[in-house]
């Protein structure tokens, strides 16, 4: 633990009170997003009124208060409806238009993995086939 990650009025970091990992206040009092959604809440707009610094300074977690928490937003017809298309079309290779049971990484290789070993006659020439 670092002296400097322990700032519980706030005073070296902008006036946001500050903790340690694992020396942070009671969860019943203030929690993360992560904690407050298993407690079926959102932040509900409030704003950050602690953090919790891990990792030597490089990774902070925001806390919020739980008593100005709101209930999570009930899931309608149609937000479960775009979420599964979204999820879809993370699951889809975009050259061969298979679809898979996992998320494809679209970012670092932008298809599936066979289709990413292709050179790229045989990926135009894959594109063709799937488009017709």
């Amino acid at each position: 633990m670092r002296a400097i990650d322990l700032d519980p009025t706030g005073e070296h970091h902008g006036g946001t009170p500050t903790f340690p990992w694992k020396f942070g206040p009671e969860k019943e009092r203030l929690a993360t997003r992560r904690q407050l959604r298993e407690m079926g809440l959102r932040p509900g707009g409030q704003p950050v009124a602690a953090q919790v610094v891990c990792r030597g300074g490089k990774r902070v977690g925001h806390l919020f208060p739980v008593a100005g928490a709101k209930p999570v937003r009930p899931m309608t017809p149609a937000r479960a409806l775009a979420l599964a298309a979204a999820m879809k079309a993370r699951m889809t290779c975009p050259v061969c238009k298979v679809t898979y049971d996992f998320c494809l990484p679209l970012r670092s290789l932008g298809s599936c993995l066979p289709c990413s070993e292709l050179s790229d006659e045989e990926r135009e020439q894959l594109a063709a086939l799937a488009a017709a």
